[in-house]
């Protein structure tokens, strides 16, 4: 291609506007936003659409243009507090007014053109409404391949007898999807197995109906995965994650930086991280546990618990009288982290985390080894990765006593087991900063993505 072809295609580029719409949930508007951002410093220009329940802050991304859905929130925000899979399922009925705002974007013709939407994979509705407008429509799915896979296989588990789950079984190997056990499989606990199954089953169809999918992860760590991925799925197939390796401009958050403080005094590897993310919840007596294997390890420790992380409880008010003070400054609770930047620091030797997709990428990405406590859907998959596969942590499956999670640290920090966990995990580290370089892997698919979009 000669420098005129170069500057008429960049100009394009330039010239085409990508409208975003994200899972109003903080695991999957994160990538979504990193996304965005990525592609942003490349040229594009950017608007998020998005629903009225934990909306993006305009403040942070001052590059982008924000327009909000507003109806039926009330409705969606009372199943949001009691059922994951019918909040799901009412998201899914935002055709009509989705229509009405794409229809505003596409016809504001004081703008660049629209060339696609890029809208989260459990937003199957959104096929339809694109297919109105004669639209493209691109996926992005937020968790790993791995976990998709499974969910992709549910006709299959449920016509094999794996699905629904049956107590007494959930130790066997599902030898279609190996490694995983039937205890491993990405389902939920929830009335309503149908919806469920109806669910995960219009993702995955909606997905091949797509006109691309985009992933945030890396050859090198799913090498295998996403080979059967583009066997089974006939559309193009962009995996250019890590998304936050990416170099481009990310917002500077503006939340409080304490945790950063107080790891500064610690030395390297000292540390034990533990945040269960956004929205698992625990209850009274498994919060105990944890906070006195924590206290009992010995170890110096950063704890996030979030406000409403406890069943019943505002925030810290079940800790016994004294406990913070009996730890003469061992133990750090705060209510929110950088989490980026803790993994990052030196003094972090282990996350004990959920394993949410980007917690479990983001831990692999900076070299920390892992006590793994999944909570629901693809955690288990991820989890069950994270021991068995890549090799980079330890699933501690057995009740939340304080003694078995005093082992579990005493075996992270202080044994060989540990030290070969972390080597693995350093290994991984490195290709994840050398896929997003020139030549890399993810650097390369991020390419053809750029020129896929400018000619969508």
């Amino acid at each position: 291609m000669d420098n005129t072809s170069t500057k008429s295609m960049l100009q394009e580029r330039i010239d085409r506007r990508l409208i975003f719409f994200p899972l109003p949930l903080q695991g999957h508007i994160s990538p979504m936003l990193q996304l965005a951002n990525i592609v942003h410093s490349k040229g594009f220009s950017i608007t998020i659409v998005h629903l009225k329940l934990n909306p993006p802050n305009p403040a942070n991304y001052p590059h982008f243009t924000f327009c909000l859905i507003e109806d039926g929130l009330s409705e969606i925000e009372e199943s949001f507090n009691t059922d994951l899979i019918s909040f799901l399922a009412l998201l899914n009925n935002k055709y009509e007014p989705l229509k009405q705002v794409l229809l505003q974007l596409v016809a504001d013709t004081s703008c660049d053109p629209v060339a696609c939407l890029i809208s989260d994979a459990i937003f199957h509705f959104t096929t339809e409404v694109c297919k109105s407008l004669q639209l493209p429509r691109i996926v992005l799915r937020t968790g790993g391949v791995c976990s998709f896979l499974a969910f992709a296989a549910f006709p299959l588990l449920l016509q094999k007898g794996y699905l629904p789950l049956q107590d007494d079984r959930m130790e066997e190997a599902v030898i279609e999807l190996p490694p995983l056990r039937i205890k491993d499989l990405p389902v939920i606990n929830t009335p309503y197995q149908d919806k469920l199954y109806e669910l995960v089953q219009e993702m995955v169809q909606q997905t091949k109906a797509s006109s691309g999918l985009i992933w945030n992860s890396f050859q090198e760590l799913e090498e295998m995965p996403i080979a059967k991925l583009r066997q089974d799925f006939q559309i193009p197939i962009f995996a250019i994650g890590p998304f936050h390796k990416h170099n481009c401009t990310a917002p500077s958050p503006t939340e409080d930086h304490s945790p950063i403080s107080w790891l500064d005094k610690h030395d390297p590897k000292s540390v034990i991280y533990v945040s269960f993310g956004s929205i698992a919840t625990i209850e009274e007596a498994e919060f105990l546990e944890v906070a006195w294997g924590l206290a009992s390890s010995k170890h110096p420790f950063l704890w996030v618990v979030r406000p409403g992380l406890i069943r019943g409880a505002e925030w810290l008010e079940l800790l016994p009288e004294g406990f913070l003070d009996g730890l003469n400054g061992r133990g750090h609770i705060v209510k929110w982290a950088p989490q980026l930047e803790v993994l990052a620091h030196p003094s972090v030797g282990v996350f004990w985390t959920h394993n949410g997709w980007n917690s479990t990428l983001e831990s692999i990405c900076e070299g920390v080894p892992m006590i793994c406590t999944p909570c629901f859907t693809d955690q288990w998959v991820n989890a069950r990765y994270v021991s068995h596969v890549w090799k980079v942590g330890q699933h501690l499956e057995k009740d939340l006593s304080r003694e078995n999670i005093e082992r579990a640290v005493t075996r992270l920090m202080e044994e060989r087991e540990g030290e070969e966990l972390r080597e693995r995990a350093v290994r991984y580290k490195e290709m994840a900063n050398v896929c997003v370089r020139p030549g890399g892997s993810s650097y390369d698919t991020l390419s053809k993505l750029l020129k896929y979009l400018s000619f969508s």
